[in-house]
């Protein structure tokens, strides 16, 4: 099979973006500081916070075989540690989320990556002249690693930032960097891979049944190292209560994970998915 370039792959990637993104409209239905505090409040304390996801395909790159098929699995949750009025309007959680790798396909079905990701984080909402929300900031420390020792040993902590708004009509964007550090033990050059930051775009192309997600990061080397993460996600059924979603991913680059993140992939999954409403106040009431 013909191998697909990352600057190939990007391009195409690209272009489905620019056809998708094309209206830019401000949210005119925004929540009020009010609203928001009142909708918070009656959040649970624990709930997603990433998307929890069973999917599983093959590669694009290379032959397609039991050995190179796989599946992938995403548990992520977020614990609320406090909302009474932290200073300056800032309230204070922890995430955990656990990516795993899984050879569903060989014999004994053995895992051949699993990533730990705990963070502990503040946030705070941002709010115009008019007191409309318009975009939520994330303070966190994060650690990353795969839990294994001696030369597989894979692991990163980083300061992260995150500012998510609304950035076009059915668009929120999630514009994140890092600050990495105690990560050169068993992988010095992670950050050619994996940048100092990434891109995150979602449309809704129809509400409560079609979204399109798109992730770009950029090694920190001028060349094509770096990875670009496509996700469709379509809701078959009439009522979608659970937030449950059929998701077709599509990720080429490196650094999907951690283990063997120099490794080039381009792997099509399609599985069963529970979206994140994480950022649900920034589309309106």
């Amino acid at each position: 099979m013909k191998q697909i370039s990352f600057n190939q792959s990007f391009i195409k990637l690209f272009g489905l973006i620019i056809t998708l993104f094309v209206t830019i409209s401000g949210n005119s239905q925004a929540y009020t500081q009010q609203e928001l505090n009142d909708s918070i409040a009656k959040q649970p304390y624990f709930s997603i916070h990433k998307d929890n996801y069973f999917i599983t395909g093959v590669p694009t790159n290379k032959t397609i075989g039991r050995n190179t098929a796989d599946a992938k699995y995403q548990i992520s949750f977020k614990q609320i540690l406090t909302r009474s009025e932290l200073p300056w309007n800032t309230y204070l959680f922890l995430t955990y989320t656990q990516k795993a790798f899984w050879n569903i396909y060989e014999e004994s079905f053995p895992f051949s990556d699993i990533n730990f990701n705990p963070s502990i984080a503040v946030g705070k909402a941002f709010y115009d002249k008019d007191d409309k929300l318009k975009g939520i900031g994330t303070l966190a420390f994060e650690h990353e690693s795969n839990g294994r020792d001696s030369i597989f040993s894979r692991s990163w902590n980083r300061l992260s930032l995150e500012y998510t708004t609304n950035i076009a009509k059915n668009t929120i964007g999630r514009f994140k960097v890092w600050v990495p550090f105690a990560y050169k033990k068993g992988n010095s050059d992670l950050l050619e891979y994996t940048g100092l930051g990434q891109i995150n775009l979602s449309h809704i192309v129809k509400p409560d049944k079609l979204f399109f997600d798109f992730r770009f990061r950029k090694g920190l080397n001028l060349d094509f190292k770096g990875s670009v993460r496509t996700r469709i996600y379509f809701n078959p059924f009439d009522n979608n209560i659970s937030n449950q979603y059929l998701m077709l991913e599509w990720f080429v680059g490196q650094a999907e994970g951690l283990l063997n993140y120099q490794q080039s992939q381009s792997m099509v999954r399609i599985g069963y998915v529970i979206r994140t409403n994480e950022f649900k106040w920034l589309r309106g009431k």
